[in-house]
Formats: structure tokens, C-alpha cells, sequence
């Protein structure tokens, strides 16, 4: 758990008070104002209340210039980034017609396959010229081609399950298929930290949910045994069913899941296991094949394994894997593969050629390059932003590694100085994280250079210089020794 300097708390804190007693301030104004203007609802409600987007207007706005920057490249290693500009306070943005070139630090393009590939581009060339952009169908239809049948096989095998389905959207793929899973009677317990994805398809299926403490096993053991002793609420029924959702690496906090203790404490009680592999597929593990090759963990273990495409793989749309039988009933109940439009052809097939890569099958060693480099730019870059006296979250071997800023005023100081470099990052905060925890996440990827990274490191230093968010003493250098050079005639 991170413990915030009582300082940076008091701090943050202040800034937000005063951040919401302007906005109320300026709120009052402006139905002071308003009170003569006429009304043009005509008898409806506001379809937005002033409360409802207070954050928005008066806080968002002053900052959003950070969010969303739109790009007009392939998000490899360096980005083309459009200017923007505002002629009302950043309430709006206005494109420029120009770009700035700038090293990309903020997308998930772990391997490097978000950009032109020698193998897997021309492929996808040839997938669009027979199949087309879309199938213009669900699964269940017109939807399914040979493509699509050759990916769920492929991602089966890559991730050591006997069945797969594969849909269009990684987002769906949670959010649609955790409801079909479970509902009203059964019990999930879910990580604190799980992605919104989890949380919302949780809420859909009607099942009780309990919360463990993020990346706790003790805590996920103290839960189950005071559940199940408990039963159902009211009834105290035995629960139907007990799923544990995780995930491989948590995509705000850059930490790999304790698999083996989690997966050891389901296996004693019964409980099935929920794996989200979103942000750990393709990228750690000797041969990319997630958190549970990297720690060791038997994939029959893992009842349910869930993925995305996004990330490593450089396309779109997600998987879940698990037993012939699973995969069979989610074909026949999943909304997400009976009335959603498949995945695109040519998307698929990029995810085939991507996999074939890594595994060495396209005759090359290129996909065991590109997973040592990116452990090796991984470590090297959090181990020297440690270095610097910056607070970095997550673990060794992670891709993804959230540097803290916490006071509000520091997430737009700290992206705007960045980019003024031009070195692009992203920087998140409320609603996103809890209040006092923004942070600027750093992506890193194989596609990166020593040279990038190093650049990166000095553009970010001196901006947690400026911005004074290196809340720990930096690393002494060591000193070369000098010695003294005699001459004798």
C-alpha cells in the first residue's frame, strides 16, 4: 500500500479545498447571472446537473490540454503529436495543422507491434484485400471466417488451455462474459485495485460482492473463511459459486499479482480463479506468456484466463481461455459473441502473426528479442528513476511504472513540461485513482532505444526537478577515481 508523507497529504488536500471552494465561488456567480437569462429547457429537467459535472467544469477543464492529445502516427517508440491551442480557457481545444515528433511514453505498445511489422504488416495487407475492414456480422451469423477459428486455436495454445473465444473489444470482454459466469446467489471477491472493466461486469451479474485488500493473500484467506462461514445474506445459504478475480499486472500501480499464494488459498476453499491477463500477456515471462510462466504457476490452475490484444499484440479485442466446456457455454450465452460484431479480419489475423513472432515460428528470433529487451528497458528505466529519487510503484520485470505526484497542481506542470521536451506521457488522476494518489504512468517498450530511454530519464528529471516530486533523496554518484599518472624519463 502506498503511505503518502503527511506533508504531500496536508498539501493535496489544501489545493483540492481550495480547487472546490473557487468552483463553488464561480458557480454561485454564474446563477447570480444566469437568473435573468431565459430558459431554454422548455420544461425538462437539465440533462446535466451542476453538480453532476462540477468536476468537469471546474477542474477538468483547467487542466484537459494534458488529456486526450490526439496523434497522427503509428504509436511506435516516437509519436507525432498535434498541436492544440484555446481561445477560452481550455474549456475548448482547437487542432493545429502542425504535429510535434515526440518519444511516446504513454502507449501500451510493450513488444513493438503497434507499428509496421516485416511480418505480420503484410499479412494484415492481405487479410484486408480478401476478407474487408469488418464482418459486418456477429460470431453467431455472417461473422466467423477461417481467421477467426485460427485465432481462438492460436491463443489456446499460446496460453496453455484447451479452448478459447476471442471478441472484439477488451473492455466487453470483462464487463460482458463476468455476468454469464456468475449471478444471484453466487460470491465474487475482487481485488481492490481491479480494473473498471471487472468492477461494472460485476455489478451486472447480480452476484454478492466482497473486496479483498490489493494484493493481499492473507487478507483474500480472512475473506473466504468469513464468507463462507457466513453464507448467503439473509438466508445464509451456501453460496452457488466463489469467484476470485485478480489480475496479472495492475495497469495504475505497475504490480505483478501474488499467483501462487492466491491460487494455493482458492484451491483450499474451493474457489474459482478469475485471471486477468491484460497487461502481462506477451509481455513478461520467458516466452511472453504472462504471470504465470514468469511465477511459475501451472495454467490448469487458473480456471478462467482472460486477455486483451491491446497491449502486446498490437490490435484489438480480447480472450477468454479456459476448459472445452466453459468455452462452449460462453459461446452460447456470452452477449459479446452472440450480438457484438466480431473482430475484425485483418485484426485477428495481425494477433496470429504477432503470436507467431514471439514464438520463433516466423523463422526468426526476432520475438525473443524483443521480450528480453523489453524486461532489460523495464528494469533499467525504474531502476534509474529510483536512482533519481522519485516514488515508483510496481515491481521489476513490469512494463508499466506510475511515477507519484499526488498535489493536482503537479499533474499538468509535470505533463505540459514533459511534452514542452517533447517527451509524451500520461498523467492520471481523479476519478481515475483515489484523490490524493495522481500519478504520471510511463509505459516502456521493446521498440525503445537505450538512447530513447536515457533522453527520457533526463527530460523527467529535470521536470521532477521543476516540479519538485522527487520525494526521495536521489542516489549518490559514484566517483571515479583519478589516479595519478608518474612519467619517468
Amino acid at each position: 500500500m502506498i503511505t503518502i508523507p503527511y506533508l504531500t497529504a496536508v498539501s493535496t488536500y489544501f489545493s483540492y479545498g481550495l480547487l472546490f471552494a473557487f468552483g463553488q465561488l464561480r458557480d454561485y456567480s454564474r446563477r447570480i447571472f444566469d437568473w435573468w437569462s431565459t430558459n431554454n429547457l422548455h420544461g425538462y429537467a437539465p440533462i446535466c446537473l451542476a453538480h453532476e459535472d462540477f468536476y468537469i467544469r471546474r477542474l477538468y477543464h483547467r487542466i484537459q490540454d494534458c488529456f486526450g492529445r490526439p496523434i497522427s502516427s503509428a504509436p511506435d517508440a516516437w509519436v507525432d503529436v498535434v498541436e492544440r491551442f484555446s481561445n477560452d480557457n481550455n474549456k475548448t481545444l482547437k487542432r493545429r495543422t502542425k504535429s510535434t515528433r515526440c518519444l511516446n511514453l504513454g502507449s501500451y505498445n510493450y513488444l513493438g507491434f503497434g507499428s509496421y511489422d516485416e511480418y505480420c504488416t503484410p499479412l494484415v495487407i492481405d487479410s484486408l484485400k480478401k476478407f474487408s475492414p469488418s464482418t459486418c456480422s456477429s460470431r453467431v451469423d455472417a461473422g466467423t471466417t477461417s481467421v477467426h477459428a485460427e485465432l481462438e486455436e492460436c491463443v489456446a495454445k499460446y496460453v496453455g488451455k484447451p479452448a478459447a473465444i476471442v471478441t472484439g473489444m477488451g473492455y466487453a470482454t470483462n464487463s460482458a462474459i463476468i455476468p454469464v459466469l456468475i449471478g444471484k446467489g453466487g460470491l465474487i471477491i475482487s481485488d481492490s485495485l481491479n480494473h473498471t472493466s471487472i468492477v461494472n461486469g460485476a455489478r451486472g451479474s447480480g452476484a454478492t460482492i466482497r473486496v479483498f485488500q490489493h494484493n493481499t493473500p492473507a487478507h483474500l484467506e480472512r475473506v473466504l473463511k468469513e464468507q463462507i462461514a457466513e453464507g448467503q445474506p439473509r438466508t445464509h445459504r451456501p453460496w452457488k459459486k466463489i469467484i476470485v478475480v485478480v489480475e496479472g499486472i495492475y495497469s495504475m500501480e505497475g504490480e505483478i499479482c501474488q499467483l501462487p499464494e492466491i491460487v494455493s488459498i482458492c484451491k483450499k476453499y474451493k474457489a474459482y480463479v478469475y485471471l486477468d491477463e491484460a497487461h502481462s500477456i506477451g509481455a513478461i515471462g520467458k516466452t511472453g506468456r504472462g504471470v504465470c510462466e514468469l511465477l511459475g504457476v501451472d495454467t490448469a490452475d487458473v480456471d478462467i484466463m482472460m486477455g486483451t490484444f491491446t497491449k502486446s499484440f498490437g490490435s484489438c479485442g480480447g480472450y477468454i481461455a479456459g476448459s472445452k466446456d466453459l468455452i462452449q457455454y460462453l459461446k452460447y450465452h456470452c452477449p459479446a459473441h452472440l450480438y457484438a460484431t466480431s473482430i475484425s479480419t485483418p485484426s485477428a489475423q495481425q494477433i496470429i502473426s504477432a503470436i507467431k513472432v514471439i514464438l520463433g515460428e516466423d523463422g526468426s528470433n526476432r520475438g525473443a528479442q524483443k521480450l528480453a529487451r523489453i524486461r532489460e528497458n523495464s528494469n533499467f528505466f525504474r531502476a534509474e528513476l529510483q536512482k533519481m529519487g522519485f516514488e515508483v510503484l510496481g515491481d521489476n520485470d513490469s512494463p508499466v511504472m506510475p511515477i507519484m505526484l499526488y498535489n493536482p497542481a503537479k499533474i499538468p506542470a509535470f505533463s505540459r513540461e514533459c511534452l514542452r521536451e517533447n517527451v509524451a506521457v500520461v498523467v492520471v488522476g481523479f476519478p481515475a485513482t483515489p484523490l490524493l494518489l495522481a500519478r504520471a504512468r510511463i509505459c516502456i517498450s521493446a521498440s525503445h532505444s537505450r538512447e530513447d530511454l536515457i533522453k527520457a530519464l533526463q527530460v523527467i528529471s529535470k521536470a521532477g526537478d521543476l516540479t519538485g516530486i522527487k520525494y526521495f533523496p536521489a542516489a549518490p554518484k559514484k566517483q571515479e577515481e583519478v589516479k595519478d599518472t608518474i612519467k619517468l624519463d
